[in-house]
């Protein structure tokens, strides 16, 4: 059933590429992540494919550029797989001083307290490390859209862990609100937008096309993603937080809801395409890096999916 939605999906209409050293830069996010003490060993990272969907993001980037790419998606994988398959994800009480501390990294812009660490452990470190990293590019407004999204997503982490605790199915609307901050897409395409020196101008993001734009490309990622990863989900124990699940609460039938997500998919990707015109023919080529980097994270996500052991 799930296979049908997924061969439902429309193909994005953009090249796919790959980073010639994305290889190179798998093993070194591995060691970064190991060294930090996010992980003990490499082996559920190296399933993940951080690397691989970094690769993906920016094939044209710089090799330092996807190097932070690539650690930062490590790191929302390590945060998701402790909230999602280790527990700390059911109990808002206890993922609270976790997300409390990394909020505290985040308001510091990389300069950890000794308490923040404590309670985050190798989590603080490492998005610290993260910040200093983006801070060191000398681009304060690319930093500062940074730790805005990383902080919604830490909070929308808190949203899921209630949803949790309660047994609560959010209604489609809502959850199609909150799963563009979960999906950590707004911080991932930041440094997308920073590997590519495409950050888009203050007067160009003030654009109101611009952050409808923004919309649709973090509803396609996530969309795309749920689609991919239901299967393992429901296999493993259903979870409210899959575009399917939350659209099957509503139409009472799984097949439906698949079919009805995969024509969001499909809507949004149309939506998409009309929103990117009408921006080129109000910005000119101005924009043209930051649609490449849109564009870019769609097409990853449904390669990347495709391949994916994380969803088998």
């Amino acid at each position: 059933m799930r296979s049908f939605a997924v061969s439902a999906l429309r193909e994005p209409p953009f090249s796919g590429a790959r980073h010639h050293d994305t290889e190179q830069v798998a093993r070194e996010s591995t060691d970064w992540a190991q060294h930090l003490g996010l992980i003990s060993n490499g082996q559920r990272l190296r399933r993940a494919d951080a690397a691989g969907l970094a690769g993906r993001a920016c094939p044209e980037a710089s090799l330092d550029g996807l190097r932070l790419l690539a650690d930062l998606i490590s790191w929302l994988f390590v945060m998701d797989d402790a909230c999602d398959e280790d527990g700390l994800g059911s109990d808002p009480t206890r993922l609270a001083p976790t997300v409390a501390a990394l909020l505290d990294v985040l308001d510091r812009q990389g300069t950890p307290t000794e308490s923040a660490v404590g309670t985050a452990g190798p989590l603080g470190l490492a998005l610290a490390d993260l910040c200093g990293r983006v801070r060191a590019r000398q681009r304060p407004a690319v930093l500062l859209h940074f730790t805005s999204a990383m902080r919604g997503y830490l909070l929308a982490l808190l949203w899921e862990a209630a949803n949790r605790e309660h047994g609560r199915v959010p209604p489609v609307d809502e959850y199609v609100q909150m799963r563009r901050h979960t999906g950590g897409v707004y911080p991932s395409i930041t440094l997308t937008d920073l590997a590519l020196d495409g950050f888009p101008p203050a007067d160009q993001r003030a654009d109101p096309g611009w952050a409808e734009l923004d919309l649709l490309a973090a509803d396609l990622v996530c969309w795309c993603n749920d689609v991919f990863s239901y299967g393992k989900e429901h296999r493993d124990g259903p979870d409210a937080h899959n575009l399917v699940t939350v659209l099957a609460g509503e139409t009472g039938d799984e097949s439906t809801a698949l079919r009805a997500a995969a024509e969001r998919f499909n809507d949004g990707l149309s939506a998409y395409l009309t929103a990117e015109h009408e921006l080129l023919a109000s910005h000119g080529d101005a924009v043209r890096p930051a649609l490449a980097a849109r564009r870019n994270w769609i097409r990853a996500t449904y390669d990347w999916s495709r391949a994916a052991e994380r969803y088998a």
